[in-house]
């Protein structure tokens, strides 16, 4: 392990195979302001060309016509800002459009992209910025102090927030390099020389603050040797710790005498520093400590350009050969190497919990173990809690602290380890569960609702049954984040929000026990569950079966509403829904006669068992709705002697429907059954048939029933 570099080396383009001359690779005519594109300006006899280098095209260069000296791209976009003398101008390469343009009274000797949207620009005397947005004009940021005086302009860095700028120059003097940097507050409007050659602004967060600070780090050699400086800028965000200043030696090889700081870049992720110089070498610092963690030569020739490269947090820059080439940290590597060839336990351990980094597990295992043995469990709790990638993040680490007894007046260290885990992250399954036990048990619904709300906790059935417990509607927003469709469902029953069931159930693609549930909802709310049962039919395909839902309703004796939800199901009369059409009719012949009765009379189905419901009409007393579905003669027979229960005029009309042969029998029972109650309406239909029934066979009728009336 110990062999293994903290640092991943990567060479990605060589600009002299795409076709740039290497007399155009240099301070003057390239400029790289993000890992994203390299602008190059070039000369062809007596025409002056930009070539735009996409990396995430490099083969396919973008090359233009322009009359600019100085041609900077925007770190995010295809937008281009042009400078031709004191004619600034800014275009979108995509839409061929010009955005901007400015005509400046001095001359801009260096500019630089310090946002996405706004330049930094360098005169002689002032410095200013210029935002792409809208019709402004650039805006005077300070003076330059004359310290700067003679000095080659050769970088412009602000903070994140635009509030700390810095100008940075160099100059011969007594044979060596000197740099020149001018620091300025725009909140106090005050300026600060400085002796340095290379600076960076980052964001830093210290352990046990807050919010992070804004930290400036700046490279100087001088006659005494190099330095490097670390110190926060501005006051310390409210109940943020200070920053401890850093100033660390900085070693230069014997051979490269007159090296010296060129370029510098930070990284916030892994909290170090990348600092370049001109004979090629790579130094890399962590930032809270100061510690140099590595340094080799990683180009022979001088890297005249950087800039962050966002992919992996490290540095991109490129040479005077043309070399475009990246250094990143390995974080597979860089704990161990630090443990191993550094001999840094301290520093392995801080870098492994601040960038989440493989490594060091055993360090942490044994500082947690031995913490947790000398009865220190709220330092234990911080170690189990920040250890990289959880690896101690485990149900075993659960149950030891559950097995320390709680002390008077002291949060129990199984809540110190949970409130340590909230602060910084989100709790996995087992933890969620175990520390919503007690709040469950203690009824603290409150903090359960905060916690889902932040997204604090990962949701599971287990979870979601505990929840359950003290609130069904909480209970239904974790069985949704979990994604456990039955237990959704069941809640959105309970809670009476049926209507959402079945928009729930099509959204994921699940399909319930809709009988189960309709079965549940018809015991607690029959009204509810009759507005359920028709959902659940509204569509051309059922999501329950019919017949099912019928027992539903007829279980729970329903008949009222069984028949509303009949009518309006059945609506459609289909043959293969006949038995559902007897169902209705059955019911309400036995229940209801008088709605039975007004159904039929509306001759809205066509598709029941016809001989059922007439035997179920005779028994009900509709023998009118009785004698329209028989066709058997004995059932006529029987049905029709029973004159006082129906209508005389419709009797008459019916007999217009039988048989002759058929009509003489039911006249003969009429008459046999009760002829003094029967014998005024067989003379009226024998009257109003006479010539089909035939005379001579309606007087031996009559006669044999000794009544002469009919003659």
């Amino acid at each position: 392990m110990a062999g293994q570099l903290p640092i991943k080396f990567q060479e990605h383009l060589q600009l002299q195979n795409i076709g740039i001359n290497v007399s155009n690779i240099g301070f003057s005519s390239l400029t790289m302001e993000s890992d994203k594109f390299i602008c190059v300006r070039e000369k062809v006899n007596d025409t002056a060309f930009v070539i735009i280098i996409d990396m995430a095209d490099p083969q396919n260069p973008i090359k233009r016509p322009i009359t600019a000296d100085s041609a900077i791209m925007n770190p995010a976009s295809k937008v281009i800002a042009l400078k031709a003398g004191k004619t600034l101008q800014i275009f979108n390469i995509e839409l061929r459009s010009r955005m901007k343009t400015y005509n400046m009274t001095e001359d801009c000797i260096f500019w630089k992209w310090v946002s996405v949207n706004t330049i930094g620009i360098v005169t002689e005397t002032s410095v200013y910025h210029w935002t792409m947005e809208g019709e402004s004009q650039p805006v005077k940021m300070f003076d330059r102090h004359q310290s700067l005086q003679g000095c080659q302009i050769i970088n412009y860095r602000t903070d994140e927030a635009l509030q700390w700028l810095l100008v940075i120059g160099i100059q011969a003097q007594d044979s060596r390099v000197v740099g020149r940097m001018q620091l300025y507050s725009v909140e106090r409007k005050v300026s600060q020389p400085i002796e340095g050659h290379a600076a960076a602004f980052t964001q830093f967060k210290l352990e046990n603050n807050k919010k992070p600070s804004t930290l400036f780090s700046f490279a100087v050699r001088g006659p005494a040797g190099g330095k490097l400086h670390i110190i926060e800028v501005g006051s310390p965000a409210p109940d943020n710790q200070p920053f401890q200043k850093k100033a660390i030696d900085v070693q230069f090889p014997a051979e490269a005498p007159n090296d010296f700081p060129v370029a510098m870049q930070t990284s916030s992720k892994h909290g170090v520093i990348f600092l370049v110089t001109k004979y090629g070498y790579v130094h890399i610092f962590d930032i809270e400590s100061g510690t140099l963690i590595y340094m080799n030569r990683i180009s022979a020739d001088t890297m005249f350009v950087t800039a962050a490269y966002e992919p992996t947090s490290g540095i991109i820059a490129v040479n005077r050969k043309g070399q475009v080439l990246s250094v990143s940290i390995d974080e597979e590597n860089l704990v161990s190497f630090i443990q191993n060839s550094l001999n840094n336990h301290e520093l392995a351990y801080k870098l492994a919990v601040r960038c989440n980094l493989p490594g060091a597990d055993q360090l942490f295992v044994a500082r947690f173990a031995q913490l947790f043995q000398s009865g220190n469990y709220g330092e234990a709790a911080k170690v189990a809690a920040t250890a990289p990638r959880g690896i101690l993040r485990t149900q075993q680490t659960i149950q030891q602290f559950q097995t320390v007894p709680p002390q008077p007046n002291q949060p129990s260290p199984l809540l110190q380890y949970f409130s340590i885990l909230l602060e910084n992250s989100k709790l996995n399954r087992e933890e969620s569960i175990e520390l919503c036990k007690p709040v469950v048990m203690q009824g603290k619904k409150q903090l359960l609702e905060k916690w889902l709300k932040e997204d604090k906790l990962e949701c599971s059935e287990q979870l979601g049954d505990l929840v359950k417990t003290i609130d069904p509607t909480l209970a239904l927003s974790v069985y949704l984040r979990a994604n456990v469709p039955m237990k959704v469902i069941q809640c959105f029953a309970e809670t009476g929000q049926y209507q959402k069931i079945i928009l729930y159930a099509k959204k994921v693609n699940f399909q319930p026990d809709y009988i189960f549930l309709l079965r549940s909802i018809m015991r607690i709310n029959p009204e509810q569950g009759v507005q359920f049962a028709q959902m659940l039919v509204q569509d051309d395909e059922p999501l329950a079966d019919l017949t099912q839902v019928v027992d539903v309703f007829l279980e729970q004796n329903l008949i009222q509403q069984c028949t509303a939800f009949l009518l309006d199901a059945l609506k459609n009369n289909r043959e293969d829904q006949g038995h559902l059409q007897t169902r209705l009719l059955e019911m309400n012949l036995m229940q209801a006669p008088q709605v039975a009765d007004a159904i039929l009379g509306n001759n809205m189905f066509t598709h029941y068992d016809r001989p059922q419901i007439a035997q179920l009409c005779e028994k009900a007393g509709l023998l009118q709705r009785a004698l329209e579905h028989y066709t058997d003669l004995y059932d006529i027979k029987r049905a029709v002697v029973h004159t006082h229960l129906l209508n005389p005029d419709w009797l008459v009309n019916y007999f217009g429907r039988l048989s002759v042969d058929d009509c003489i029998e039911c006249l003969k029972a009429m008459l046999q059954a009760n002829i003094r109650q029967n014998l005024q309406v067989v003379v009226q239909i024998a009257t109003k048939y006479h010539e089909q029934l035939g005379t001579q066979k309606l007087i031996e009728l009559f006669e044999s029933f000794k009544s002469y009336e009919g003659n």
